[in-house]
């Protein structure tokens, strides 16, 4: 099968001060050597004028040259770095195109680069991961992914069971010979055992992973007029929820997301916990108590000394007692973690560094652990399911059958095995030109 030449803008859309167009594939050379002059198939960088196929200049810029394999995609690979203007983009586009390129699809690249062998499905979602990251510590985690760090550690895994694997082979086919010893098990199920442990702490550390990639939820909740809505505008510095004296002014969630020292923090403001006969109100406080049940932290808010219906419901979620108003009460009651008031600034600033303390604790139980994605946790537990039944199987048999599954599983995480129904859904998630 003839493997089309693919090329799109990377930079951005126009006009900029300079736009990068990428080309990929077998006759990338030859297309932008009849547009630019014939290319050394070496790496390098020129300044050449873009001409038409009629010799008319187009622009002048330069044309970096990547001859495969040694390229993003794997295949030659050809960049030009133009002037970002909407009509030269346009013409060097049309160009192409008439030269026999193909406009590449959203991730198209970086496809490319997967098929062949230049990275692989954990690096690739990190290389999408990184593209979308907003905060500091999103940034690092997909840096870490799309480096091939978390890869190496789940290639260690499957080098582990292969070796354990080879082992119980041997003494099944050659067990009558002296250099193999008559009983593997002593050599190879205390570190299959351990490996077990290993992969159930990266389950944990990829379900919380999502405090990072997703962002660290902390949902606002308490009676009627407790100062919710004056809370988050202060802790976003603006004014994103309507704040009044009466009571039921929030009806529905309202949602802000901060970048707090390089971490997502999503605040939800919510309705007034109470019970009411109209209907809307009502719908807002099942919308909040449904928030609740979701939340990586609540902050449960009251008026300090108010005799404000208990808010029970909150009990067993992680949570903050938060006392508010505290410039109009006197501080002696103790059983709140923080007083605020929102013409205080330092008791904002204080119940921020308390948000942030929880988050950082949650943080540092799993930091140490490379974090995968959601998609990995199902084949990991898979894998730990096979290698725990590898454990007590009495049949060696079936033991080596366990795991070489437990191998598949860790091969579907990478791509290494029957992949191909995801890799649409993943590679959409990429923009156009990369």
């Amino acid at each position: 099968m003839v493997v089309p030449t693919i090329f799109a803008l990377s930079s951005g859309s126009a006009p900029s001060g300079v736009a990068v167009i990428r080309i990929s594939g077998p006759s990338a050379f030859d297309i932008v050597g009849r547009m630019a002059g014939s290319l050394n198939r070496i790496r390098g960088m020129n300044l050449r004028t873009i001409r038409d196929r009629n010799n008319s200049k187009i622009d002048q810029g330069l044309i970096l040259t990547f001859p495969g394999p040694a390229s993003f995609t794997g295949e030659d690979c050809v960049e030009l770095q133009i002037h970002g203007g909407r009509a030269i983009v346009a013409a060097i586009s049309r160009e192409l195109l008439e030269q026999g390129c193909i406009a590449a699809e959203a991730g198209e690249f970086t496809r490319r680069a997967f098929r062949n062998g230049k990275m692989d499905l954990v690096e690739v979602e990190g290389l999408g991961d990184l593209i979308a990251a907003d905060t500091e510590m999103q940034r690092r985690l997909a840096i870490e992914q799309a480096s091939g760090g978390l890869s190496l550690l789940y290639q260690g895994w499957a080098n582990r069971l292969t070796h354990a694997r080879a082992m119980i082979e041997a003494e099944l086919d050659f067990a009558d010979e002296e250099d193999v010893p008559g009983s593997v098990s002593d050599r190879i199920w205390p570190d299959i055992t351990l490996l077990h442990r290993e992969i159930l702490k990266q389950v944990t550390a990829t379900q919380s992973g999502r405090l990072v990639r997703d962002g660290f939820n902390v949902v606002i909740a308490g009676p009627p007029n407790a100062g919710k809505s004056s809370l988050i505008n202060a802790l976003s510095g603006r004014d994103v929820a309507i704040v009044t004296s009466l009571a039921g002014t929030t009806r529905d969630l309202i949602e802000v997301e901060l970048d707090m020292d390089g971490f997502l923090v999503r605040l939800v403001d919510t309705a007034g916990i109470r019970e009411t006969d109209d209907v809307v109100e009502r719908e807002g406080v099942r919308r909040a108590r449904r928030a609740v049940e979701s939340a990586d932290l609540v902050l449960d808010l009251s008026e300090i000394d108010s005799p404000a219906e208990q808010t029970s419901f909150l009990t067993d979620a992680k949570r903050l007692r938060v006392g508010t108003k505290a410039d109009l009460h006197p501080l002696g009651d103790t059983h709140y973690d923080a007083y605020i008031s929102v013409s205080l600034p330092q008791t904002i600033d204080h119940l921020r560094s308390l948000i942030l303390q929880e988050l950082k604790q949650s943080w540092e139980a799993i930091s140490s652990l490379g974090v995968g994605r959601l998609r990995h946790i199902s084949h990991l537990q898979q894998a730990s399911i096979f290698i725990e039944d590898a454990l007590k199987q009495s049949d060696i048999v079936l033991r080596a059958e366990s795991l070489r599954l437990a191998s598949d599983e860790l091969g579907r995480i990478t791509g290494r095995v029957d992949v191909e129904d995801l890799l649409g859904v993943i590679f959409s998630e990429f923009c156009i030109g990369k």
